[in-house]
């Protein structure tokens, strides 16, 4: 194996570990002691991973995050141009979903020379965990927050074959998945994954209504989910409704029968619904 040597000259973008220091690589302990400049997206937790591991730095830390990054772009090249920058974030790989990207452009748009210490990133941890079919998968980073905007999202998936890897927030979990399992249908598998590396990691795997069912109660962490691919098996949306207006017509209600179709077909059982009601075959 050959040393680590010097630092190169220019961006060097590093991932950090996610939660457990031992994730760390020898290049990213190697770049924090002889790096410098140190554009950290908070600098206390980078010093403090910088003494988890043992290392002193010896560098400039200056703050990076999401409100300065752009600020900071010409001050960090022209230091890139005569020495190391390293570029790291709270935990995992920079400008992927977090602060980064504005610099790396315009380093590149610079002629500055650009490299990468790879490591931690959630987005391949939970694929790899979720048991869902992965092979082919987009990251669409934090899903939307309002709730008009995150339907429109969702629907946007319904047809999506790919699977989907999306970051989601402690305080909207439950509602994204109440959402998702409404359009997206009651047969689409999921799985949520929480804490990653840390000491209460748990992933969760199930129906998307059985985990808005479950997320109901509360859940506290970091958490990134993965919605698995849609079936290339077409369903009838035409014959479903049919169905329904005919269970309608014998008495049941347009919700029971739309929750209950949507659950077997991996359809929106807004879109049975509304197409019963449109019928005016019934009320809910």
């Amino acid at each position: 194996m050959e040393p680590l040597g010097d630092l190169p000259r220019g961006i060097i973008i590093a991932a950090t570990p996610l939660g457990n220091p031992y994730d760390a690589s020898p290049r990213l302990r190697h770049a924090l002691e002889h790096a410098d400049v140190i554009a950290a997206e908070d600098t206390r937790r980078t010093r403090n991973l910088a003494a988890a591991l043992g290392v002193e730095i010896r560098g400039q830390v200056v703050s990076n995050f999401d409100h300065n990054e752009q600020g900071r772009v010409t001050q960090l090249i022209d230091a890139a141009r005569h020495g190391s920058v390293l570029v790291v974030t709270d935990a995992g790989m920079p400008s992927v979903s977090d602060p980064g990207f504005p610099l790396v452009e315009a380093a590149h748009d610079a002629d500055v020379a650009v490299t990468c210490f790879p490591g931690p990133s959630a987005v391949p941890t939970a694929l790899a965990l979720s048991g869902l079919p992965v092979g082919r998968f987009a990251f669409d980073g934090f899903a939307p927050r309002k709730h008009g905007a995150r339907r429109a999202w969702l629907e946007s998936l319904k047809a999506e074959q790919r699977a989907v890897c999306f970051f989601e927030s402690p305080h909207r979990i439950a509602d994204t998945l109440a959402d998702a399992a409404e359009v997206l249908g009651g047969s689409r598998r999921a799985a949520v994954c929480r804490e990653l590396t840390k000491m209460f990691e748990e992933v969760r795997r199930g129906t998307l209504p059985e985990l808005a069912k479950w997320a109901a109660d509360g859940v506290k962490g970091e958490i990134s989910v993965v919605i698995e691919g849609a079936s290339d098996v077409v369903v009838d949306l035409e014959a479903v409704v049919a169905v329904a207006i005919e269970r309608v017509h014998a008495g049941e209600r347009v919700k029971a029968v739309a929750a209950d179709l949507a659950a077997s077909y991996g359809v929106s059982k807004k879109e049975i619904y509304d197409a019963v009601v449109s019928q005016k075959t019934g009320k809910s």
